[in-house]
């Protein structure tokens, strides 16, 4: 079985919790109370997700030769 590589997004939610997004899955988003519970209700996300793109002889993205960066920036008002 191959394995595929995901990189997934937290977002601390104002009234608590976090939103977590998929980039390379459009569309698979989920939450979770906690940061341990986000990252495991997007792992089921991305199975379920993933189950959907084969049912349907989809292909599956993966970001295995994904690279990333992050810039900061000053802007000014």
């Amino acid at each position: 079985m191959k394995q595929l590589t995901y990189r997934i997004l937290l977002n601390r939610e104002p009234e608590g919790g976090y939103t977590v997004n998929v980039p390379s899955l459009p569309g698979c988003i989920t939450y979770g109370e906690t940061i341990d519970e986000a990252i495991s209700m997007a792992r089921e996300a991305i199975e379920i997700y993933i189950e959907s793109l084969v049912e349907h002889n989809e292909p599956i993205p993966d970001e295995a030769n994904t690279l990333e960066y992050s810039l900061t920036l000053t802007a000014s008002a």
